[in-house]
């Protein structure tokens, strides 16, 4: 019996005794590992269930599973062997917990500054285990919204029904703040029900009273459409203001807590601290909160969504422009978290949001240059990809969850990002101008130019009702999400090893057939055509039997050439040669059907369907350019002994790569025998691969 997913990732990992704890976010299993070198990535680059294997710095991994995370993460923590390791909180006998591992790794952080990047982690963290509630609710925001859109139901609150409709979603971001106390608080190592109970005693009926009580002095807030009150506590002012909602409160009031609480167990027995720690912190922190940290934290938030707002409306088309350029880079990173958070502050003090349009520009554009690869996936007949596409694909549109598009394919395929940003940008472009000219009109009155919604809505086709004016969101997201689409099936997203290895696979897979279609009496020669991708050639074609070299040199086998593709024949039969010349021409007649833009690379198809591929040295792509100076464009059609290329092969050696130029047929599948002619001295242009039919 096959080892289950769960045991295959331990494995692959370097078994059980290599981790030091595994969490999970909403796609990824998180690893930290005792030594990172142990991991197979390849293993698991190419293992079923799995998405992708993402390496962190120090000794993390990543291992990208989609939305069944939490299934795989939950087997892997019930097998045998997993026993003990990664628990939540630290054993008698010392071991580490998942918060102290992760703790200490934060001296291993993305970038030179620390800091900066604990304080993203701390931002991340406190929002990524309420993911799927927040997308849950926002799922409910929309269909609301299409029915009362269609007239299904009143835009009313009058009928006890809608009322408890609303309140399904609506007990999710008025209790945000508890939620986000909650895990801001784990995250810093403190009792995570003590943040989650102060940042309560906020929210309580007799707290939010105190604005309607006698003494207290209230003003309204024109600009936010907001009141703040002033109540004497004591004889102490204290501001009062609705914290349902916000997020930056609670995010403050856990930082000044977990100075508190960790304070607090120095100095407070053991043996009573259960009673007292907590005791103390709701006393000094909630104080705090009530008189200090819960103002400043409104005044922030107002502060933030009020110049954002005044950026949107001066400055429309940079906004437009930079929001969903931006976020490609930021998603990979877990640094999106900040400007969701202003999203939700924006909702909570002006009512509205205006980022949310833009941020679903590039949602749309990567789905689009997902939709591409699928495209690709089915015409190339690669089923792995066309799987892992198609999943990625349904959790986008209709989850608008993107990490999956993110770490299964497009941080594999780097060419997509170029595909990608056009398809950001120019979605970005048309939001901005249609913004402007059919500016949004929010329930308080304003106008506002740019897209604008009232909920927090992953963005997805299942939320496009949630946006007002409609029809200008959905425009920007469908030029997006076709440009992106239309590039990547025009211009692919693999370099041209990667496609030719796929197509060379596929071609492989395809004639494991012939041996049942020769049982059936089809004769071998016609077996082998139809296992082909490769067409039968046009009548007027030439048949091509040769392949001539490339460049003049000392031919070898692809077993002597050091590059373990190649000499796997995965990119077909062919050969090596040690160039004499720095002039690369072409072998054969045809079409260049890829010509890579660092030079090093061409794919050359005949008139009669000879696939024929010219790799110059062996890693310089790495080289991005430098030192190849490249003569043809793609899909010219080139003759036999016209140059493609002038290597400067000196400065290719200084740079560490061997100069050796592979030659393969990628379809070698297709004919009945492709053999090299090795050991030998040629010029370029002299025959080194004979082709029989």
């Amino acid at each position: 019996m096959a080892d289950s997913l769960a045991s295959q990732i331990i494995t692959a990992i370097g078994g059980p005794e290599n981790v030091r704890s595994l969490t999970h976010c909403a796609t990824r299993l998180r690893f930290e590992l005792v030594d990172a070198s142990k991991v197979d990535q390849n293993s698991l680059e190419h293992m079923q269930g799995v998405l992708g294997a993402v390496p962190q710095s120090g000794d993390r991994f990543q291992v990208v599973i989609g939305g069944g995370v939490a299934t795989v993460y939950e087997n892997i923590m019930h097998l045998p062997e997993m026993a003990g390791v990664g628990g939540a909180s630290a054993s008698d006998d010392g071991q580490k917990s998942n918060a102290d591992v992760k703790a200490e790794a934060r001296s291993k952080a993305r970038g030179k500054v620390a800091w900066l990047d604990s304080f993203f982690e701390y931002l991340s963290d406190s929002f990524r285990p309420i993911l799927g509630v927040l997308l849950g609710a926002s799922i409910i925001i929309a269909l609301v919204n299409l029915l009362i859109s269609l007239n299904v139901i009143p835009n009313d609150e009058v009928s006890a029904g809608w009322v408890f409709v609303k309140a399904i979603w609506k007990g999710v971001f008025y209790f945000l703040p508890i939620m986000v106390a909650y895990n801001a608080s784990k995250k810093l190592k403190v009792d995570p029900w003590l943040g989650g109970a102060i940042m309560a005693m906020l929210m309580t009926p007799q707290f939010t009273g105190l604005m309607d009580a006698k003494t207290t002095t209230c003003v309204e807030n024109a600009a936010l459409g907001t009141k703040s009150c002033m109540a004497n506590i004591f004889g102490l002012p204290m501001a009062l203001s609705d914290y349902s909602g916000n997020v930056f409160v609670p995010l403050l009031m856990a930082a000044v807590l977990a100075l508190v609480y960790h304070g607090l167990k120095r100095i407070i027995p053991e043996s009573v601290q259960l009673v007292f720690v907590p005791f103390f912190c709701m006393i000094i922190v909630g104080a705090l909160t009530a008189f200090i940290i819960g103002p400043i934290g409104v005044w922030v938030g107002n502060g933030l969504g009020v110049g954002l707002a005044w950026m949107n409306t001066h400055a429309p088309f940079i906004f437009a422009i930079i929001i969903p350029m931006l976020y490609p880079f930021l998603v990979p990173l877990g640094l999106h978290w900040p400007l969701n958070a202003l999203m939700l502050m924006n909702i909570q003090t002006l009512g509205y949001d205006f980022i949310q349009g833009p941020m679903g520009v590039w949602n749309f554009a990567c789905f689009g240059a997902t939709a591409g690869v699928l495209f690709l996936a089915v015409r190339d007949k690669d089923k792995d990809m066309r799987q892992t596409a198609l999943g990625a694909l349904a959790a986008g549109l209709l989850g608008g969850v993107s990490e999956p598009s993110l770490y299964g394919i497009h941080l594999r395929y780097k060419l997509i990002y170029k595909r990608m940003l056009v398809g950001c940008g120019l979605g970005g472009v048309v939001i901005a101008i249609l913004g402007w000219l059919f500016p949004s009109v929010t329930a308080a009155g304003q106008t506002v130019h740019g897209v604008t919604t009232t909920a927090f809505a992953f963005t997805s086709l299942l939320t496009i009702p949630v946006f007002n004016q409609m029809w200008v969101y959905a425009v920007s997201i469908a030029v997006s999400f076709l440009t992106s689409f239309l590039l990547i099936i025009t211009f692919d997203y693999r370099t041209p090893e990667q496609k030719a290895e796929v197509l060379a696979r596929t071609s492989a897979n395809q004639k494991t057939a012939v041996p049942s279609v020769e049982a059936k009496g089809v004769a071998p020669a016609a077996a082998t055509v139809t296992a082909t991708k490769t067409e039968a050639p046009a009548a007027a074609a030439a048949t091509t039997t040769v392949v001539n070299a490339p460049v003049a040199g000392h031919v070898i086998s692809l077993d002597e050439t050091g590059d373990p593709v190649f000499a796997s024949r995965a990119l077909g039969e062919g050969v090596g040669i040690q160039p004499a010349d720095s002039t690369v021409v072409a072998p054969v007649s045809g079409v260049l059907q890829t010509v890579a833009e660092t030079g090093h690379a061409f794919g050359i198809k005949t008139d009669d369907g000879v696939e024929v591929l010219v790799h110059v040295g062996i890693d310089t792509v790495k080289m991005n350019g430098e030192g190849f100076d490249v003569k043809v464009k793609a899909n010219e059609h080139v003759n036999a002994g016209d140059n493609l290329v002038v290597v400067d092969f000196d400065k290719v050696k200084e740079a560490g790569y061997s100069t050796t130029t592979l030659m393969t047929v990628l379809n070698t599948v297709a004919f009945a025998s492709v053999t090299p002619k090795t050991g030998v001295d040629v010029k370029a242009g002299e025959s080194v691969i004979d082709i029989q039919r």
